[in-house]
């Protein structure tokens, strides 16, 4: 039976609503690659600069459903395809000691934002929600955060404030540590660890890897992946100990529907990594959806960049502004400690 008439029209109208974002993003997306193909340079930060330039077309209600959805499904969709680049040979050569630092600098970003918030007096849902947002993917673990956290107006606009820092943050990070690293004695996989273990999000991951080669982007997307995977065991802490509070929220029909521990883009990315591990898929396919993830990731870092303005930073005041740089700073040294330092010492 078809869809009634009504539903039909319904969906042809989110559909309609989404067609001038999209081609605005595909439209950067275009340039980008002109630009890297003709005249050189990372076709992710050329997608970046551009997305910036046009942040004005992101106040008007008729690109903001295309950008948005851009800039987070196509986004995910692409990380998704990621996997397919990656087997689980790759992630056992990394070995157990990049795993335990990983774990060691995640919970020691979120306990310096604890440490934070009591020094500026701010409550302590605040540190777990930036230390959290710093330490494991981002704008992504801020909501996933949020959404355990009491919904209460200072919580909800604290979790806007994090999202716009971090994604400026991690936008600053994609272009300063490859500078950076390009300094340093590192081989690629050791730039691509430092790299996955800490920048904020998964798209700006892969543009700073890609900058600095192959190697080190693939080590930088597993390592960023085992971050994200963090997320499950983070979020279900935080959520025990807000139980109580919770059950007092849904006693009282106050409580709000919570989203999946486990994002949809990232099972889709170990689906992938089967796939891969599994030795059935031809290297032509894999060659094809290597290409449709790149191609997603340049559309959603584009919508990223039309979304980003840079002004929006100063208007986020100065604490949560130093909060998050902070947790940043720590999460670097650590990775970087332990690279000259650590179990994962230079070679």
């Amino acid at each position: 039976m078809g869809l009634p008439g009504n539903a039909l029209s319904s969906h042809l109208a989110q559909i309609k609503a989404h067609v001038p974002g999209v081609l605005i993003c595909t439209l950067i997306a275009l340039s980008a690659t002109f630009l890297s193909e003709h005249y050189g340079g990372p076709q992710l930060l050329y997608a970046l600069l551009i997305g910036l330039s046009l942040h004005s077309l992101a106040q008007q209600d008729a690109h903001r459903e295309g950008t948005q959805f851009c800039a987070r499904t196509v986004l995910r969709f692409g990380v998704a395809l990621l996997g397919i680049r990656i087997t689980l040979d790759q992630v056992a050569h990394l070995g157990a000691s990049v795993g335990l630092v990983l774990v060691a600098a995640v919970g020691l970003t979120i306990a310096s934002g604890l440490v934070l918030a009591r020094v500026f007096r701010r409550p302590a849902a605040h540190g777990l929600l930036s230390g959290g947002a710093v330490g494991i993917c981002g704008a992504s673990a801020a909501l996933a955060i949020s959404a355990v956290l009491p919904p209460n107006r200072e919580n909800e606009r604290f979790t806007l404030l994090a999202v716009v820092g971090v994604t400026v943050l991690s936008t600053l990070a994609m272009v300063l540590y490859p500078l950076l690293l390009n300094a340093l004695p590192l081989s690629p996989q050791q730039s691509g660890i430092f790299l996955g273990g800490t920048i904020h999000d998964v798209a700006q991951v892969v543009a700073a890897g890609m900058l600095i080669g192959p190697e080190a982007g693939d080590a930088a997307t597993v390592v960023k992946l085992f971050r994200v995977v963090l997320l499950l065991p983070v979020v279900v802490l935080i959520a025990l100990g807000y139980r109580q509070w919770s059950k007092q929220s849904e006693a009282c029909g106050t409580a709000a529907p919570r989203p999946p521990l486990v994002p949809g883009f990232l099972v889709g990315f170990l689906a992938m990594v089967l796939l891969a591990s599994s030795g059935w898929v031809a290297a032509e396919v894999s060659s094809t959806v290597q290409s449709v993830s790149r191609w997603c990731l340049v559309v959603a870092i584009g919508a990223a960049g039309v979304k980003t303005s840079l002004g929006e930073l100063a208007q986020l005041g100065w604490q949560p502004v130093l909060m998050l740089a902070t947790e940043t700073l720590v999460i670097a040294a650590l990775v970087l400690g332990a690279l000259f330092w650590g179990p994962l010492g230079v070679v």
